[in-house]
């Protein structure tokens, strides 16, 4: 290891890379002072100073004259470095040398002033704050195929997003250690004692102690400065990408298990959601729909006339998802294996052969989609003149892709394996499932001429994976400790630009008790991904196959889902346009609230709804904080008002889960759906079939006449890149506002569809002038709620009615 001697040293190997990161993140800089060893940097209108010192080499980060973050503060910023002359010994006796100077390790350590809660660094099965490291093991990144992985552990999982996020009542930041290979994350809460003034008190401050270490690359570091929980999303965003518009289709609910048997299987299934009506809009296919285990290919004799199958599917609106791992079947007598090994598609093992390992088909070899060429070639596959037997309906889910290897130490690629250019996999490791992904994505948007989004979920994960699609939380089991901890490894992962993300409903492994079940479909329609999946070896788990008490809640808890779709959509385009998460942490929403910061329970969807899963058995009452002391929130299933700033105790039944709107907000939901959230029967997607429907909930603390409340609608056609490309889209904003309820144009208005506004839902009751509009209306007056039906008012134009 090499510590940095002197400023000028430190820049003058691959470490100064730090510096210019650190650069462009804070903006054009100017110095302000300068001596031999030290200088001083500010940039904008001053609000933030950089002090560099050379010796020791130390950044400190300050605002408005306060050290946030300091650098280097212990001296353990290290790296390798390499000679010319080595590199050529590498080159030319690779064999001999490889394990000797391939790896470069590199580290940092920070420290964040007055921080005592951080967030992020997923993927861990563990609490939403990540938990001091100093007498126990670091936070690995490293992404692994671990099978019903262990609850409280920081060992790597599927995927990996080296992102920290601190945050205190008046500031958030984001720590970005951009690096692929292996790294450990150590974590060290404490406390400093200073005095403020003679004669005061002493101040008790907290700090975070951060140490990465990595086995390989160079130092490279980004300090996303906030101060806002949003400034910071957005500030991450910029650098990785922003969440990917998902198709409408993708955020409705999706039916999976390893594996349907054949097509008779999934006809019979599909038809069983209509007899029960329980709405649902993909149809997902596991490894034994292949020929033998051969990707790109269908069983001749189980699935027989797949494009039949899937126009089936398609005069329902339906779509089928099928599985496309990263490993091909090591078979001379295939020949699309044949085309890869011809063209150099496959990763090479230390010896420069092709690189074999095991995993579904046996003998396999893997693709390197490092290399540009192999992607190009990967996503010609989906193209419908390639991929026999696959249609526009069809879109792809990318398992094993960490990468999973049965036959090797960890399950995973050999490090010294190569990939184009000579890199070796530890290098890259955790971006292996990233360029799948990506390769996916690719195919798919190339099929259709660069026309539609593309819908691809990923078991494996990296920064910037928000690009590309969904991904999920992989091989859970079906206990009660494993619906608990996927709400904090969700919220980990919305925190970290991770938005479009979900848990298998039910658990993947093992067959859950019907109780268990509910409580999980209640759960998984509040989440992004909606996904119910189970493994081979559990017991059919459909939602109508556990009896009618089952059958109901599960209706009940999807359906509801479909009545938010709406509201889902527009924060999805938030998501997509401002990198705020569709859910998100209550101190996102409520920063400046400490006893918030380690709630990981419940959570809010948008600005507008909370939530709280039921994620324990037999509780008949569930508490809820409800924050904000200024705030109203109100009840969807009852419309009964609660104050915040409060814990409330809820009485709950099988059939219902906490859920509250946020007093001063309006949310569009399916006109189709009765009273607020409940009931409905809705199937489908489809824009044209969109009834929306407004729900306000006004907030009588705020100092307007019967109180005020706000809203926002999302529209396009749901499917296409015509919203970007062609500007047509529509927003309209929702407002009520001393007795009048307002619907305007937003920014853009060059959308157009057939939906009109059904029906008004009002918390509390108001009274309605309609004038010479002939209405229908409905008070409820245990709720408190006003329903006015049948306004028939057309979502393009400006208008309003008076309450």
């Amino acid at each position: 290891m090499k510590k940095s001697k002197s400023l000028f040293g430190l820049f003058s190997l691959e470490s100064r890379m730090f510096f210019s990161t650190m650069c462009f993140i804070f903006g054009r800089m100017r110095i302000t002072r300068k001596r031999e060893d030290c200088m001083s940097l500010t940039w904008g209108p001053g609000q933030y100073q950089v002090h560099v010192s050379a010796s020791p080499f130390c950044l400190e980060v300050l605002c408005e004259e306060v050290v946030i973050v300091t650098l280097n503060p212990k001296g353990r910023l290290c790296f390798e470095t390499r000679h010319d002359q080595i590199r050529q010994l590498i080159s030319t006796f690779y064999s001999i040398f490889v394990l000797i100077f391939s790896s470069r390790p590199v580290g940092i350590d920070l420290c964040l002033h007055g921080f005592s809660h951080v967030y992020g660094l997923p993927e861990h099965a563990d609490s939403l704050q990540l938990k001091d490291t100093s007498a126990r093991d670091p936070y690995r990144l490293y992404n692994l195929d671990v099978f019903a992985y262990e609850i409280n552990s920081r060992l790597g999982l599927y995927g990996s997003v080296p992102l920290l996020v601190a945050h205190k009542p008046d500031t958030t930041l984001g720590v970005f250690w951009l690096n692929a290979s292996e790294t450990l994350v150590d974590l060290k809460y404490w406390y400093v004692f200073g005095i403020l003034q003679q004669g005061e008190r002493s101040r008790v401050t907290p700090q975070t102690d951060v140490s990465w270490v990595s086995e390989s690359g160079r130092i490279d570091c980004f300090i996303l400065l906030g101060p806002s929980p949003a400034q910071v999303f957005s500030q991450y965003a910029q650098l990785t990408g922003y969440q990917a518009l998902p198709p409408m289709f993708s955020l409705g609910y999706h039916q999976c298990r390893w594996s349907y048997e054949d097509e008779e299987d999934v006809k019979s299934v599909d038809a069983g959601f209509d007899l029960h009506a329980i709405p649902y809009d993909v149809f997902w296919l596991d490894i034994d729909h292949t020929e033998g285990k051969r990707y790109f290919t269908w069983d001749s004799k189980h699935f027989p006339s797949p494009v039949d199958l899937q126009r089936h599917l398609q005069t329902k609106k339906r779509k089928l998802v099928v599985i496309s791992d990263p490993h091909f079947k090591a078979d001379p007598e295939w020949p699309l294996f044949c085309e890869a090994r011809d063209g150099d598609h496959f990763v090479r093992s230390r010896d420069c052969r092709v690189y074999h390992g095991t995993c579904w088909p046996g003998d396999s070899c893997y693709l390197d989609f490092s290399s540009s060429r192999t992607r190009s070639w990967y996503s010609r596959q989906f193209l419908l003149a390639n991929y026999k037997g696959s249609t526009e309906s069809l879109f792809v889910w990318n398992d094993m892709n960490e990468p999973s290897v049965f036959s090797e130490p960890e399950k995973t690629m050999p490090k010294d394996a190569i990939h184009c250019g000579g890199w070796e996999h530890r290098e890259l490791h955790n971006l292996y499932g990233f360029f799948q992904h990506l390769a996916t994505f690719e195919g798919l948007l190339t099929r259709s001429g660069g026309l539609e989004r593309p819908f691809v979920l990923s078991r494996s994960f990296f920064a910037g994976s928000q690009r590309l699609g969904a991904i999920w939380t992989g091989d859970s089991v079906a206990t009660w400790d494993y619906l608990k901890i996927s709400i904090p490894m969700l919220l980990s992962l919305s925190v970290t630009g991770i938005h479009f993300c979900g848990a298998d409903v039910g658990g993947f492994w093992r067959d859950p008790d019907p109780e268990l079940l509910v409580r999980w479909y209640q759960a998984g329609a509040l989440q992004p991904f909606f996904r119910g999946h189970s493994d081979k070896r559990s017991m059919r788990r459909e939602p109508w196959l556990f009896g009618d008490v089952v059958t109901s809640a599960v209706r009940a808890a999807v359906q509801q889902r479909y009545c938010l779709l709406p509201y889902w959509y527009t924060v999805f385009h938030q998501a997509h346009t401002s990198a705020m998460p569709p859910i998100r942490p209550l101190w996102v929403e409520f920063p400046k609230e400490t006893e918030t910061f380690t709630v990981d329970n419940q959570y809010m969807i948008g600005s507008a709804l909370l939530v709280c899963p039921v994620t324990d058995p037999g509780v008949t009452e569930v508490k809820v904080l409800l924050p904000g002391s200024d705030e109203l929130w109100y009840d969807v299933s009852s419309g009964e008002p609660h104050s915040g700033g409060r814990t409330l105790a809820l009485p709950v039944t099988l059939e219902s889960v906490p859920v509250f709107q946020r007093g001063g907000t309006q949310i569009t939901i399916s006109a189709l759906c009765t009273l607020v959230l409940v009931g409905g029967g809705w199937v489908g997607t489809k824009m044209e079939g969109l009834l929306p429907s407004v729900c306000s909930a006004p907030n009588p603390h705020l100092p307007v006449p019967q109180g005020f409340a706000d809203g926002e609608l999302y529209l396009d056609d749901g499917h296409s890149f015509s919203y970007r490309d062609k500007k047509e889209f529509c927003i309209r904003h929702f407002t009520i506002k001393a007795g009048r309820l307002t619907s305007r144009q937003g920014h853009y208005f060059f959308f157009c569809c057939c939906c009109c506004f059904f029906s008004l839902h009002l918390f509390p009751s108001l009274i309605l002038d309609a004038g010479n509009v002939p209405v229908t209306f409905q008070f409820e007056p245990k709720q408190s709620m006003l329903t006015i039906t049948d306004l028939d008012l057309d979502i393009h134009t400006d208008w309003e009615i008076i309450i």
